[in-house]
């Protein structure tokens, strides 16, 4: 299914990037503890990277990188959930989200679950890779895969109805 949906591309001296931002990583503060009431929640469904999707996708790479760095820092810092040691590998998925999810969203100018499917799967793969060097341990590595399907699949529907029907316009 695919939709043409408004998109933009903010710049860093726009403060609609920031004001965007800021509801996004506010979003990725607050729908992580919810999913962290539920045991493995945070692994099973992947909650901190849903509105750096989303955010990047609907508003450009640059809302998607402020979100992807501020959202796990906070979330860690508050929390400690992702605890320290996985900061590293989480703030480069999160990096990686924003880039893929920016470009794509550039080049194709709509919407649809097989481009956010490309996009969920280009960030996982070389998320892992880049994981998998960071850690050292390809078991811990591929835990996304082995574990996150129900999150990957939560980021590719759940953000196709989120930019679709909630932030439209």
């Amino acid at each position: 299914m695919q939709t043409t949906v408004k998109l933009y591309s903010l710049e860093y001296n726009n403060v609609k990037t920031y004001s965007a931002a800021s509801l996004f990583v506010l979003g990725n503060i607050v729908v992580p503890q919810f999913f962290h009431l539920i045991p493995q929640g945070g692994i099973t469904w992947l909650p901190i990277y849903f509105f750096t999707l989303v955010g990047a996708y609907k508003y450009g790479w640059r809302v998607g990188i402020l979100t992807a760095i501020a959202s796990p820092l906070i979330n860690s810092l508050l929390f400690g959930m992702p605890a320290v040691s996985g900061l590293p590998a989480i703030l480069l998925k999160s990096a990686l989200l924003a880039g893929f999810a920016g470009i794509v969203a550039t080049r194709f100018k709509k919407v649809s679950i097989w481009m956010l499917l490309i996009v969920v799967m280009a960030y996982q793969i070389v998320g892992t890779l880049g994981e998998w060097a960071i850690k050292g341990d390809f078991y811990l590595a591929v835990q996304d895969f082995r574990i996150g399907i129900p999150g990957m699949l939560l980021q590719v529907f759940g953000g196709w109805a989120f930019i679709n029907r909630l932030i439209r316009k």
